[in-house]
């Protein structure tokens, strides 16, 4: 299942630049799921769609506007593993579930470079590891991993909303605010599941290729096999998974130690590193951003 419903959204991608500042971090900040403003214009309005007033009474007299899903929503019923654009435009993501070796390392990379990446955290390394993921809200955005992750294919559709609020309320914890973007553990998605989530509020960002620089040296890979990944790849719209921490403990990243390779071979091909929270189609204080929640009915 590849991008089986993914609209043109090209004009809503664009770079967002480092250092526009709201309120948490110099990133900027971002809105609830457009999901759950819509869950609840549809709840606020009455069985013929007329507006409810202050009573919670539907006013047959007031005029009803048609709202279109917004952009977040857009990609929901879609196993994302590329982003819509024609423009040559890459995106950078990091996945981070074990220990935080090597994101000092890529935090200085992004930062020297002015490219922006998207973290996905699991709520269990949100528990453990506050200070990196605040670290990694300064400057980018942060989407969810689930809490434990685990193969969402063997859950039941309550098991699969604890996972998702679960790692919402850590990942808030932790002092991130979380974008509308959720990444299954292992990239193993159905239907089904996207659906599910996407009643949550959020859209399934996966990837176009993993860099398999988490397998380390005694797994057989090496910077340059890490790189190569990438390079025979790109293409308008792909997203880079990579990882930060080892796996065994080591310490080893390969992905930290080939980032500052990757980034110079996207921009040598006439890529640019864009940021995918322009995905969601606007920018606002922190502290408008609502927890997930379900919005419509299980």
């Amino acid at each position: 299942m590849r991008n089986h419903r993914v609209p043109t959204l090209a004009a809503l991608l664009v770079p967002v630049a480092l250092g526009a500042v709201v309120a948490l971090a110099p990133g900027p900040a971002l809105s609830a799921p457009a999901a759950h403003a819509a869950g609840l214009s549809r709840a606020a309005a009455g069985p013929t769609g007329a507006v409810a007033g202050p009573t919670g009474v539907a006013d047959a007299g007031a005029p009803v506007t048609a709202r279109g899903p917004g952009p977040v929503e857009r990609l929901y019923g879609s196993e994302n593993r590329t982003f819509p654009t024609t423009r040559r435009e890459v995106a950078l993501t990091f996945n981070a579930a074990w220990d935080e070796a090597g994101l000092a390392d890529v935090l200085r990379t992004l930062d020297r470079n002015g490219a922006p990446a998207t973290f996905f955290p699991t709520g269990r390394f949100a528990e453990r590891h506050p200070d990196a993921v605040r670290a990694m809200a300064r400057r980018h955005g942060v989407g969810s991993h689930s809490h434990t992750h685990p193969h969402f294919s063997r859950l039941t559709r309550t098991e699969v909303e604890e996972e998702v609020t679960a790692a919402d309320r850590a990942l808030r914890a932790a002092g991130a605010v979380p974008l509308p973007f959720f990444r299954f553990p292992y990239g193993e998605t159905t239907p089904q599941t996207i659906a599910h989530v996407n009643s949550l509020g959020l859209a399934d960002i996966e990837w176009t290729t993993d860099t398999k620089g988490y397998l380390g040296t005694p797994g057989g890979m090496t910077v340059q096999q890490a790189v190569k990944r990438v390079a025979d790849v790109l293409r308008p719209g792909a997203i880079i998974q990579m990882h930060i921490g080892s796996a065994d403990g080591s310490g080893e990243v390969l992905d930290a130690e080939a980032l500052p390779q990757i980034i110079d071979l996207v921009r040598a091909r006439g890529y640019e590193v864009v940021d995918l929270r322009g995905l969601t189609g606007e920018a606002v204080a922190p502290d408008q951003a609502q927890p997930v929640g379900r919005t419509s009915a299980p």
